[in-house]
Formats: structure tokens, sequence, C-alpha cells
């Protein structure tokens, strides 16, 4: 019986902290990611040409970048953690390794597919692959994260899934 209420107050405890720190238009991530976001791109930008940052927009002798919230991705960080806490029975810090390792990648990522933007900016390719990124490979990014992490770290269980049968098992106990 201890052990149950232990698995399930952990549970409610993981889902708490999905529904807090989604709160405020994932605030909490756009807060955070955003800088993170500008000033590795000026820094990979200095590396070629002068770059300065002034609010969300980066600017070069040749060229000015705006970083929206949708270039951030921060719901897609948002999902690869709805994955991670949503799965039940890793340990803390395990699952800890998990996101960070997650965000990592997906901030790569994120990274490499706007530079990509930036050397195509001027050419007509832009608007579609820009629209094609936006759309399909962002999702692409974080089901391949998520793969890759299921299979690097073991996890046997299914996000959500495995946390609505445990709780149904409860309640036909209780019956």
């Amino acid at each position: 019986m201890q052990k149950q209420s232990k698995k399930l107050t952990n549970l409610f405890t993981r889902y708490i902290i999905i529904l807090l720190l989604g709160l405020g238009n994932l605030f909490i991530f756009y807060k955070t990611l955003t800088p993170l976001t500008l000033y590795t791109l000026k820094t990979i930008l200095s590396i070629f040409t002068k770059a300065t940052i002034s609010e969300n927009i980066i600017t070069t002798k040749n060229f000015q970048v705006q970083l929206i919230p949708a270039c951030i991705a921060g719901s897609a960080y948002y999902l690869l953690l709805i994955l991670n806490l949503s799965t039940p029975d890793i340990k803390l810090n395990k699952r800890l390794k998990i996101l960070l390792l997650s965000f990592l990648s997906l901030l790569i990522l994120n990274i490499l597919r706007i530079l990509f933007l930036i050397s195509i900016n001027k050419t007509i390719l832009f608007n579609p692959l820009h629209e094609i990124f936006w759309y399909a490979i962002s999702t692409i990014f974080v089901i391949a994260i998520w793969i890759f992490l299921v299979k690097k770290y073991k996890i046997k269980n299914t996000p959500a899934y495995d946390d609505l049968r445990f709780l149904s098992k409860l309640v036909k106990k209780k019956k």
C-alpha cells in the first residue's frame, strides 16, 4: 500500500510540474530560451562577421534576423518536458539527465535550423523551407530526440498511458 501511495504522489507531482511550467503561455521557457538562443547565435555569427543584439534582433553588416517566439520553439521544449514527466518509473537522476540531454539536443538542432535559414534568407527557397521547418521539421526533431532517448536510456514505459493504466487499476481495486 505504501508503494502505491508513493507512486501516486510521484504521479501527481509530475503532472503538477507539467501544469505549472505550462502556465503563462510557456513564459518560463521563452524567458530562459530566448536569450540562450540569441546569444548562442550571435556568438556563432561573430566568428564570421561582427554581430550585435538589440532586443530579439541580431544585426550583422549583411542582414538582420528577428527571433520571434516561434523561432525559439518553446512549445517543442514543453512537449519534450511533457514526454519526460508523463513517463512513469524513471529515477530522478536519470529523468534530469534525459531532460537536460533532450533540451540540449533541441537547442543545437534549433540553432542549426536557424543558421541554415539565415544562409538561404535571400533566395527563393527561403519561404517554402521556412514553412516546412516551422510545421514539420520541428515536430520531427522532437520525435527523433524522444525516440533516441528512449533507446539510449532503455525507457520501457509509455508517456501518460502507463500512468492512466496505474490509475485505472487503483480505481478498480477500490470497487
